[in-house]
């Protein structure tokens, strides 16, 4: 089954999520949302695969058309700060349906 579009979620560390909707943008996502977010987990979880963890994060999450989504994951990919190991995530979930609310404004 088909579905016309894709919500990109990415968690990162604090501070990169500005510079991942940048890459976003330019690959063709008109906008996202930003959240402030926690990771948790147990204290002997604190290094993954020997690299540390940060505890504080960002989600950006990214509603695209489903014909952007891999132009938009692989331009995420190369932003520098996403390079060391244990930067962050991405996964997509197909969207079946959304609507905006308001009405639009007229000129």
């Amino acid at each position: 089954m088909h579905t016309p579009h894709t919500l990109i979620t990415c968690i990162v560390n604090k501070g990169a999520a500005e510079e991942v909707m940048d890459a976003a943008r330019a690959a063709g996502a008109t906008g996202g949302t930003i959240l402030s977010a926690r990771g948790t987990g147990k204290e002997e979880d604190v290094k993954f695969f020997g690299y540390p963890l940060v505890p504080e994060k960002d989600m950006l999450l990214v509603l695209v058309g489903a014909g952007l989504t891999g132009k938009v994951l692989e331009a995420i990919k190369e932003v520098p700060t996403l390079a060391e190991p244990g930067s962050g995530i991405a996964f997509c979930v197909d969207v079946e349906r959304f609507m905006t609310f308001g009405e639009p404004e007229t000129l």
